[in-house]
């Protein structure tokens, strides 16, 4: 039997799941010692839970697919917004190593699922699957691309099989990243952690002390910041101007060249209407409102996203599938350390890259900024992280990877 959750009742387990997750972070100390994000945390013991309930009762949940949707789209909203022109200059050549590292490692990724499903003798699209369709393109464009597989090239359960991947995807990127760049920074000496008193003072200090005009960094996620309700309305009105500027861009494009997925949009909403107000009309953006609803949006579905988890559909996959979806990780995790660090410099800030890189390489751009967040929050700031990650992950990467999974169907004889 299945129940489905309503928008409330989908907000309300999340925040439950939130709150479970801040409680597991802080009272066991694996989980902060490698920096596991708080959604992860609390999601992953959600998910186990309705796994066992579906096992011995048989019951299952649906979430508010439409809620999870808008705070996606929220949060990549907030990055289009706090990124003015100035900011992206500011990414220069770092943001183009990082998409070179990135646009090699999606053909590696197909190759790693190709090879391993060929030597297993499955179909190699099975192996696609379990590559950059799923683990760098996450759910949609496993939704997207298991539905033409289905249809147009005969894979049985390829919509299944790359909701399972994804799903592997995202709790394994959830999971590796904060404790590979852990290692990184302490192999390498690159920050010294903060202890529990300063993350307290800087966290819940007095509101007074933090001044009225400073600007808290989106890197600390628990920072208390000054905003006012006229902040917030107006702030939201962007949002909604994001979202709905999106949403009929969607409609307007599907099916033409120009077609891309809807938070692309969203963020690129963003970035024109906060060029276009403080340049043009030289309006004041106020970045604390904005960091404030996209750091909550980002919790809200990532927790969203884990709570919704059906783990029994990564139990009916074949073993061969987990063996390719094993070796991608420990691919991704080779790479990160030894590709995207190195080639992003080698010091603190290629390690928050290399977090991120195992965020959005094997699940999604919100799961990398989380580890990413986890790291900051524990050694400082990075800034170059912080703006080359989102830019990348939102931007550019589907729009590879598209490019990517076509040359490869087209070298299988399987496109049209």
């Amino acid at each position: 039997m299945e129940f489905k959750f309503d928008a409330f009742y989908t907000l309300i387990a999340a925040v439950l799941v939130l709150l479970l997750g801040r409680f597991l972070v802080n009272k066991i100390d694996f989980l902060k010692r490698y920096n596991i994000p708080e959604p992860v945390a609390g999601g992953l013991v959600a998910a186990v839970v309705s796994l066992i309930v579906y096992n011995v009762w048989g019951y299952s949940i649906t979430t508010s697919s439409t809620l999870q949707s808008s705070f996606m789209l929220i949060f990549f909203a907030s990055i289009g917004l706090s990124a003015n022109f100035s900011k992206l200059k500011e990414g220069g050549i770092g943001l183009v190593i990082f998409l070179i590292a990135v646009a090699s490692f999606i053909v590696v990724q197909n190759a790693v699922g190709i090879s391993l499903a060929t030597l297993l003798g499955i179909d190699p699209l099975i192996g696609l699957i379990a590559g950059s369709i799923t683990l760098t393109g996450g759910h949609g464009t496993a939704g997207a691309w298991g539905e033409i597989l289905e249809t147009r090239y005969g894979i049985e359960g390829a919509l299944a099989l790359g909701m399972a991947s994804a799903t592997f995807g995202l709790i394994i990127g959830g999971i590796i990243g904060g404790p590979l760049a852990k290692t990184l920074i302490n192999k390498h000496k690159l920050a010294t952690p903060m202890s529990d008193a300063s993350i307290q003072e800087r966290d819940h200090g007095s509101a007074n002390d933090l001044g009225s005009t400073e600007y808290v960094p989106f890197e600390y996620p628990h920072r208390v910041r000054l905003i006012t309700a006229d902040n917030a309305i107006t702030t939201l009105g962007l949002f909604a101007i994001c979202l709905a500027f999106a949403e009929f861009m969607t409609g307007y494009t599907k099916g033409t060249a120009f077609e891309l997925p809807t938070f692309v949009w969203a963020l690129a909403c963003g970035v024109f209407l906060r060029n276009m107000l403080e340049g043009v009309f030289k309006v004041n953006i106020f970045d604390r409102a904005i960091d404030v609803f996209g750091n909550a949006s980002l919790s809200l579905y990532l927790a969203m996203a884990l709570l919704s988890l059906k783990l029994w559909q990564l139990a009916d996959l074949a073993g061969p599938l987990m063996v390719i979806l094993a070796a991608q990780t420990i691919t991704m995790a080779l790479y990160a350390a030894y590709v995207t660090f190195r080639v992003m410099g080698k010091n603190y800030d290629a390690a928050v890259l290399a977090a991120g890189h195992c965020g959005f390489g094997m699940g999604a751009t919100p799961t990398a900024v989380a580890n990413m967040q986890a790291i900051t929050n524990m050694y400082g700031p990075s800034h170059k992280a912080f703006l080359i990650v989102p830019l990348c992950g939102a931007f550019f990467v589907d729009l590879i990877n598209v490019v990517v999974i076509q040359s490869i169907l087209q070298f299988f004889g399987c496109s049209d």
